[in-house]
């Protein structure tokens, strides 16, 4: 049989399968419920109804464990998000939240015990025993804790607890002034390589790394001027082993088609290969983010430019767009959000420049 997804695979007879994990076996095995449907939309919604019913009747409200609700979400998490926010939360609950709250009864956790929780993590939580973690790691942790009790608040009743979420201080990102994107532009256009492309066209079209890394040649419409995002590569964790995964893009509005420059376009031309191999490799197999962060650095210290993180590009970019009289709809459909507020509050830095440049209109009224 083919796989089609997580636990779903294509029977020789055209049917879908779908297994659904209901229990344990004597030896400690899992045991699974398997529903069939000719479409795999089908499939899905039968599975759905099976964890509905296993969920519902499987545990009594006054006996559930953080872990037995932990495992119910994730299973049925499964179905609805893409295979790396699945690893993400898996890796969460297992290292993070299962070995101090796994035996605690949903219905005995209070307000103080959480937030006792959430303090030792600050504290202590680093995975190697040698300090705490970030606030923002913590949030994280407690962002799927939250899911993981509403879904027992709506499936079992059990009341949600509130806590405090540790607060994050945010951080001035500053992008690249106008001296720094100069000498980075002039070294990339003068020492054309692939990675040296793919860096110049993150530059003046916003892209994130991982949709950088998933850019193939075919995805850029040289007769329009556009490169279509499709696709994203990533590096997850998976029961202790990372592997890199091609998926689709962050979220829906992240497909989306870019315009490129017409001097940018040029260059693409030049350097054009097989539709199907990715831009950043020159062949049919992907760098992983990581690599070309790496390679980043590299170019940075070559060009004399203080150390930054590779999604400052990104920031940059939007910036400029800014600085040029981009509105911010606009932007937000070129950086793929969904909202208009994420571009401006996280994506938008006025310079001391532009702030005298707003400040000197101001004038005595007549």
């Amino acid at each position: 049989m083919a796989k089609r997804g997580r636990n779903i695979y294509k029977r020789m007879d055209g049917r879908f399968e779908g297994r659904v994990p209901i229990g344990y076996r004597d030896n400690g095995k899992i045991k699974y419920k398997s529903v069939y449907a000719k479409t795999l939309s089908e499939v899905k919604e039968k599975m759905a109804e099976v964890y509905s019913i296993k969920q519902n009747h499987s545990v009594s409200a006054i006996k559930l464990t953080v872990q037995i609700a932990a495992q119910q979400w994730l299973s049925s998490a499964k179905l609805r998000v893409k295979e790396s926010s699945y690893a993400n939360y898996e890796n969460i609950i297992s290292k993070h939240i299962l070995p101090i709250l796994g035996g605690e009864f949903m219905s005995n956790l209070t307000t103080s015990k959480l937030n006792d929780f959430i303090h030792h993590k600050l504290n202590h939580g680093r995975l190697n025993g040698k300090g705490g973690l970030s606030p923002k790691s913590v949030r994280d942790i407690m962002t799927v804790y939250r899911s993981i009790e509403a879904y027992a608040a709506r499936e079992y009743g059990i009341r949600e607890t509130h806590f405090t979420m540790p607060k994050i201080e945010k951080k001035q990102t500053y992008v690249l002034n106008a001296f720094e994107r100069k000498r980075l532009e002039n070294y990339l256009i003068h020492n054309q390589n692939n990675t040296n492309i793919s860096v110049l066209l993150c530059l003046f079209t916003g892209l994130r790394v991982g949709e950088l890394c998933g850019l193939k040649w075919g995805d850029i419409d040289f007769e329009n001027g556009t490169v279509s995002v499709q696709r994203t590569v990533q590096r997850v964790n998976k029961h202790g082993k990372s592997e890199v995964v091609i998926g689709s893009p962050k979220s829906k509005s992240s497909v989306r088609i870019v315009p490129v420059p017409d001097f940018l376009l040029a260059i693409l031309k030049s350097e054009r290969k097989d539709n199907n191999f990715y831009i950043i490799t020159g062949t049919c197999k992907p760098d992983e983010p990581r690599t070309m962060q790496n390679r980043f650095k590299a170019i940075l210290k070559v060009c004399g430019i203080r150390n930054v993180n590779f999604h400052l590009l990104r920031h940059t970019y939007a910036t400029v767009c800014i600085e040029n009289g981009f509105d911010p709809k606009t932007l937000s459909e070129l950086l793929g959000h969904a909202d208009a507020s994420i571009t401006l509050n996280r994506y938008v830095h006025s310079s001391m420049l532009m702030k005298k440049n707003y400040v000197s209109r101001l004038k005595l009224t007549a």
